[in-house]
């Protein structure tokens, strides 16, 4: 295979989001008026593309399936502006689509119809020549993410696994993976949720791994090292997308040859970014605006406390002013 230094492929899910902001997150039964709809371009997969594609650096592309209808036209014009070049397979069933409530204090339930996201098949990933990073997501079929991760491996690509939504996972499929990105639920669906964050990291096997924990920040562990990256201080409205964000701005910073410690600080910039603004894709940030929030300086005390719910007594990409051996 020919390398060529940048380039991330996307394959994963696209949906059309219908959102509704309301004052709270309905209970079960519950009828809650809310304000008007909004029907913005969103799915996993494609959210990760256009915040990879908005962090710029390199070539980002996104294997997608689409039904032949009318939402079909708006999720190819959000990615194409953004800046990703498609490879779209033309589904029978309808475009992907995701339900919405996002409470006002920026909390979000959300329902998934997988329509043509379903119809992804192993024979669809394209050739790997030039790819350096597949990223993917579980919105669409798990044998096509477990015959996409073994091709990428086999190429001597970087294989990244965003495993949302949450669900357990094969042995095999963690085998495949160079890099595995998840939340503390996500977590614990796939290893329990016994010991602390950095036991369940380590339990996972996966030569990276990586748990975001909201406003707290994040957690990594590569090859027997950990980073902590703190969340960066904002007042967030709306947390659609922003682990999104995270994962595509990642893949970006990685693809770009930025190390582990850097990549994490860019995304975790970017997926505060996303909380502050409505929407999925209409959320991500841009590359200057997420270098203007990297100038923002870390507070080694706040990585030491988020070090501290981790469990993990010492780690890289941050300052530990703790004596070693200690907790």
């Amino acid at each position: 295979m020919t390398m060529r230094h940048g380039t991330v492929l996307v394959a994963g899910s696209a949906n059309a989001d219908f959102v509704v902001r309301a004052p709270r997150i309905p209970a079960p039964g519950e009828t809650v008026l809310g304000e008007d709809l909004a029907i913005i371009p969103g799915g996993k997969g494609a959210n990760q593309a256009v915040a990879c594609a908005r962090a710029g650096g390199g070539t980002t592309r996104m294997l997608v399936a689409l039904g032949d209808d009318t939402l079909a036209p708006m999720i190819e014009a959000s990615l194409r502006g953004a800046g990703v070049a498609l490879d779209v397979v033309r589904s029978d069933r309808p475009t992907g689509a995701a339900l919405i409530t996002v409470s006002h204090d920026g909390e979000n339930a959300i329902t998934v119809a997988p329509g043509a996201n379903a119809s992804l098949r192993p024979g669809d990933l394209p050739a790997l020549d030039g790819v350096s990073h597949l990223l993917m997501q579980l919105e669409t079929p798990l044998d096509t993410v477990m015959a996409f991760a073994g091709t990428g491996r086999a190429a001597g690509v970087k294989v990244m696994l965003n495993a949302a939504p949450a669900r357990p996972l094969p042995a095999e499929l963690l085998a495949t993976l160079d890099m595995l990105v998840v939340n503390e639920e996500e977590l614990a669906r796939i290893v329990g949720d016994g010991g602390s964050v950095a036991d369940r990291l380590t339990a996972t096997g996966v030569p990276c791994a990586i748990v975001t924990l909201g406003g707290r920040g994040c957690c990594a562990l590569a090859k027997g090292t950990f980073f902590v990256q703190p969340a960066f201080a904002v007042s967030p409205i709306d947390t659609t997308a922003a682990g999104d964000t995270f994962c595509g701005v990642l893949a970006a910073a990685l693809a770009a040859g930025h190390d582990l410690a850097q990549a994490l600080r860019s995304a975790s910039a970017a997926g505060a970014l996303a909380t502050t603004r409505v929407g999925a894709q209409t959320s991500i940030p841009t590359a200057a605006e997420v270098a203007a929030l990297l100038d923002t300086p870390d507070d080694p005390g706040r990585a030491a406390a988020l070090a501290d719910y981790c469990g993990v007594t010492h780690y890289a990409g941050g300052t530990d002013p703790r004596p070693q051996g200690t907790s």
